[in-house]
């Protein structure tokens, strides 16, 4: 059933039956003020025919009838639509007319306010006074009479007219309930009417969150109500507050399925690509120890000398194995890292015990760091700890000239809102064509025992944290100079944005 269709129902059923509500409460206060009425009435009368009554007393206790019928006659005329009767002491009957109970039992012997009689059937309003005709003279009763049914008649007419009420209230509140609900609901069915042309295969809507952009306050949310959100969606202001809330509700629950529909595929990508290229470079070490246990196994005779070798290229390529899957599985959480891993993060401390940690790796290399107390950067921790551990790596691996060990300087500073990280080592040195292509993936010297992903490692941790690289010479002239450039976080919001695309496995990043 529709909503508006519901709306009228209920408004057909409610209305009236408020309307009955409203005439039940009517009812009594109108029988109330009627009989209110017709007491204010039998009072004026009584207070009419008092003086007549008076003197209609008087004039029978003294014997005088013809000013008795006089006095009869004034009487009736005070009264024309009341009932009278008059009583004397004794009880006798001296006046009655107009409309009035038959039996005189019904009347009411103790003078007091208006009453309700009943007799054959019909009910009777009754006033009852004590008249006296004077100071020692007669006294009697006087009753003034009015027919009861007066003002049921009317509160019948008054509940005739509240049914009628009733009756033509149900279909015409229907109707308008029908009409204005449905002028209300028309935002509701646009809508709807939208909602169901969504493509859920199409690409999310330029500035939702699929494609990289924070807003303002870097709480990574959807776009705003009004804004542009998922599957190109726009939550419109209609004016009515609960369909631009249903709306924003909308663009809300379409940006986070864009959202979780991205992370998912890139999942999906950075699964695959981490897949391909695993087989793709795992072959050929992983050929090289087919090779050589083949060769333990044909020859278990074989001197030790040779056994030795082969053990130790064993050996090495089962390094090469873990270092190249280690470094694999890390480019792949580079690639699936959100904004909200990233907090404030002191890379002065981190960049120590980065030192600290590169020094018992590599024993027979001397590290030297230069760093202040604090030097605060908006980053993912994981991440530049992973970019500081390779620099010092890769210092540590190729800083060396000849037989002298390898040394390596990390130096921090703040310059220029951007946070300066230079790491120098004392070796041979990269040629200027080089610079660009050591950064590739697998790019290895023919000496480097490594995989060919440390710097790759390095460089997508850079690029993360919307950084710079670059590779110059340390002021000496001998050697090289590893140095990066990372924002300084502002205080009213974080100054990294996400790229729109990684795939730093497959190498097709921007």
């Amino acid at each position: 059933m529709r909503l508006s269709t519901r709306i009228a129902l209920w408004a057909g059923a409610v209305v009236p039956l408020l309307v009955v509500l409203a005439g039940l409460l009517l009812l009594p206060l109108v029988g109330r003020d009627l009989r209110h009425q017709q007491d204010t009435r039998i009072n004026d009368r009584a207070a009419a025919v008092l003086p007549g009554v008076r003197a209609l007393l008087a004039a029978d206790s003294k014997g005088r009838p013809k000013a008795e019928q006089t006095q009869q006659r004034k009487v009736l005329d005070a009264a024309l639509d009341s009932g009278l009767r008059v009583a004397g002491e004794d009880g006798s009957v001296l006046l009655s007319v107009g409309p009035q109970p038959a039996d005189p039992l019904a009347f009411p012997t103790l003078p007091g306010g208006p009453a309700t009689v009943h007799d054959q059937g019909r009910a009777w309003r009754v006033l009852t006074v004590r008249v006296a005709a004077g100071a020692g003279g007669a006294t009697g009763t006087l009753w003034v009479v009015a027919p009861a049914g007066q003002e049921d008649s009317q509160t019948a007419a008054v509940r005739r007219r509240v049914l009628l009420v009733v009756l033509i209230s149900a279909p015409v509140s229907a109707l308008i309930g029908f009409v204005v609900a449905e002028r209300a609901t028309v935002p509701l069915r646009r809508l709807s009417r939208r909602a169901a042309t969504l493509d859920p295969a199409a690409p999310a809507a330029p500035g939702g969150p699929g494609d990289g952009t924070r807003d303002p306050d870097g709480a990574g949310g959807p776009a705003a109500p009004g804004g542009p959100a998922g599957h190109g969606f726009v939550a419109e202001r209609t004016g009515t507050a609960e369909v631009d809330e249903l709306s924003a509700a909308l663009a809300l629950l379409l940006a986070r399925y864009d959202e979780q529909a991205r992370r998912t595929a890139q999942a999906l990508d950075t699964a695959r690509a981490f897949s391909s290229t695993a087989s793709h470079e795992l072959r050929t070490p992983l050929m090289s120890l087919r090779t050589n246990l083949d060769v333990l196994a044909a020859h278990p005779d074989l001197p030790a000398a040779e056994r030795a070798e082969v053990v130790a290229e064993l050996r090495d390529d089962h390094a090469r194995l873990l270092d190249l899957l280690t470094a694999l599985s890390t480019l792949a959480r580079g690639d699936l890292v959100q904004l909200d891993a990233f907090r404030s993060v002191d890379l002065a401390e981190a960049a120590d015990a980065a030192v600290r940690e590169a020094a018992r790796r590599h024993p027979q290399a001397a590290f030297t760091a230069d760093v202040p107390d604090e030097t605060r950067v908006f980053g993912w921790e994981p991440g530049l700890r992973i970019m500081l551990a390779n620099l010092l790596d890769n210092a540590a691996v190729h800083g060396r000239t000849g037989r002298e060990p390898a040394q390596a300087t990390l130096r921090l500073a703040a310059e220029d809102g951007a946070v300066l990280l230079t790491v120098d080592d004392r070796g041979p040195g990269i040629g200027a064509a080089e610079r660009e292509s050591v950064f590739h993936r697998f790019h290895r010297r023919r000496d480097s025992p490594g995989s060919g992903l440390g710097l790759t490692l390095v460089a997508q941790q850079v690029a993360l944290h919307r950084g710079t690289i670059r590779i110059t010479t340390p002021p000496g002239g001998d050697g090289c100079r590893m140095e990066i450039r990372l924002p300084s976080p502002r205080p009213d919001a974080p100054t990294v944005e996400l790229p729109a695309g990684r795939d730093w496995i497959s190498g097709l990043h921007h």
